[in-house]
Parts: structure tokens; C-alpha cells; sequence
């Protein structure tokens, strides 16, 4: 059975509460269910993580290479800047896919360039929690070497 690690960063535990306009109303609590439900139709294993701290989202993603067959991340502010999340889903064996609910390419100059998609396999942005299911579906058919 594959496995996959989905991360979500800095302040998407905020899902619900903050922006509604941009994000939506759905809970990461609810956006969770959902991966959890899809995964079990697909017939793989997933398990959710968040964090404000980037060192142990880049904690996370060492331990997915020995844990998990692919990585869905949401990276939150750092997809625009970190370049320690970048070189970690770089350093690692395993496919990732970067996920972002709002259209990044169509807000604010600063949020339309992402350091980290460069490393993933793609990117999917601007389908709100839909975004994390087709990451799913994606992933569950890549042949990660099996």
C-alpha cells in the first residue's frame, strides 16, 4: 500500500477563521476528512501534518523519505521564500506535489512565485481543498519505483 505525508504550513491551522474570502470556510479539520476519505477510496495510507515552524516541516519531509512514497505540500508563506523547504523536498527520494487552495498566480506580486515548485512534480493551486484530493489521485497512480 503506498503512503503518502501531506503537509501544511504556516497558518493554514487558521482554515475557517481567517479570510474567508480567499480560503473559504471549510476547517483543515474538514479538508483533512476529506484526504482521509479519498485516500481510502484510492487504496492508500495518508497521514496530515501542519506546523508554523519550518524546521519541523523540514523535519517532516527527511523522515518522508524513509517513510512515505510521496509528498503533498502545502507550504504556506514559505512556498514564497524558503529556500530550506526547497532543499529538503529537493534532497529527497520521493515525488512531492505543491497544493495552494487560493490562485497564487492571481493575488498579490509577492505570492506569484514559488520557490519550491521548481522541485515538485507540479503544482495545483487555486482549486481550494479539490486541490489536495486531485494531488491524491495524482500520486496514487505515479509509478514512485515501486
Amino acid at each position: 500500500m503506498k503512503k503518502f505525508l501531506v503537509i501544511n504550513g504556516p497558518n493554514l491551522n487558521m482554515l475557517g477563521q481567517r479570510e474567508k474570502g480567499i480560503y473559504g470556510n471549510e476547517t483543515l479539520a474538514v479538508i483533512e476528512q476529506k484526504i482521509h476519505v479519498e485516500a481510502q477510496r484510492l487504496g492508500v495510507e495518508v497521514k496530515c501534518m501542519q506546523s508554523n515552524h519550518e524546521g519541523a516541516i523540514i523535519d517532516a519531509i527527511h523522515e518522508a523519505n524513509d517513510t512515505a512514497d510521496a509528498i503533498i505540500i502545502n507550504p504556506g508563506a514559505y512556498t514564497h521564500y524558503s529556500f530550506a523547504i526547497r532543499d529538503a523536498l529537493k534532497s529527497v527520494d520521493i515525488p512531492a506535489i505543491e497544493v495552494h487552495l487560493s490562485n497564487i498566480h492571481a493575488r498579490e506580486e509577492f505570492r506569484t512565485k514559488s520557490v519550491t515548485a521548481a522541485v515538485c512534480l507540479g503544482q495545483i493551486s487555486g482549486l481550494g481543498s479539490h486541490g489536495y484530493l486531485l494531488a491524491l489521485d495524482t500520486l496514487s497512480k505515479y509509478n514512485t519505483g515501486d
